[in-house]
């Protein structure tokens, strides 16, 4: 008989991933293992003792996903893979129009020949985005929010707080496949893989991460104040904002540049890295 594989991530959501996931043996009629994902060391071990029937299901969030595909980045794996989504926020399943505790759907289609990002002198494969700006200090803040007892993160108010004042603007230096651009007041500068990101964020309608191009979507949203950015930017929740032009800028690429002029909080698929300059985002094709 079979084996199902239950991946969770104790960390995602609120923290009762494990307890969602056991509603899936309801689903399941073959022999079920659970693992936690955290405590995974060596991912070629885990995988060299699956039975060719044996199935992956993947319990968790956005960072669950990252997590996995950074860690088989280099592994061959022949099992079905399958997603039940249990985070916060949840954009790939967004993405692919799944909600929340769906039924289990396979992924490996949409985790091979996944693009790259390099960031301080590392490369991590992501699924959904790569953030830098705003987007990124709020991934900082809730971060250190988490730290506290009895702290509840709330990213649209830490935003919100950003944008009156917490965070200022950056100049950029953006390169897309060899072409330079120069930005005034960047707000936010994402590539993303697929249309959103950030727990809901529809930064790129156009977006398609199985297009046949392969093509990454730099949103960049600049040049406007506080007060006007604030108007436009609840737009990113619906794709509206993209109507702004002379504040929002999309360009598609294979390799994307994007230089700050100061040190910036940045996220890869909801994982925070401090203190960024630059980061380069490639697809498998570059």
């Amino acid at each position: 008989m079979a084996t199902a594989y239950i991946l969770y991530n104790p960390l995602s959501g609120n923290g009762d991933c494990l307890e969602n996931a056991r509603n899936l043996e309801v689903y399941i009629d073959d022999d079920v293992t659970y693992v936690d994902i955290t405590r995974i060391k060596s991912y070629p071990v885990f995988i060299n003792v699956l039975e060719p029937d044996d199935y992956l299901i993947l319990a968790g969030g956005d960072g669950t996903l990252n997590r996995f595909v950074n860690g088989t980045a280099d592994i061959s794996i022949q099992q079905e893979i399958l997603y039940f989504p249990t985070g916060t926020g949840n954009d790939f399943a967004c993405d692919l129009r799944r909600t929340a505790y769906t039924n289990p759907f396979p992924i490996n289609e949409f985790i091979t020949h996944l693009p790259t990002v390099e960031v301080k002198g590392k490369t991590y494969r992501f699924l959904n985005a790569v953030g830098f700006g705003i987007d990124g200090y709020c991934c900082q803040v809730g971060d250190e929010l988490r730290k506290q007892p009895d702290k509840k993160v709330n990213y649209t108010l830490i935003a919100v707080k950003g944008l009156l004042g917490k965070f200022n603007p950056r100049n950029a230096k953006i390169t897309v496949d060899g072409v330079e651009h120069t930005y005034h007041k960047v707000w936010i500068a994402p590539t993303l893989n697929g249309r959103y990101y950030g727990g809901g964020m529809m930064a790129a309608p156009e977006q398609n991460r199985l297009s046949e191009e392969r093509t990454l979507s730099l949103m960049v949203f600049h040049g406007a104040g506080r007060l006007r950015t604030l108007c436009i930017f609840p737009g990113i929740f619906n794709g509206t904002h993209v109507k702004h032009k002379k504040q929002v800028d999309i360009l598609t690429g294979y390799e994307i540049r994007v230089e700050f002029d100061r040190p910036t909080p940045l996220q890869i698929d909801g994982e925070t890295v401090l203190d960024v300059m630059t980061y380069v985002a490639r697809t498998h094709l570059y």
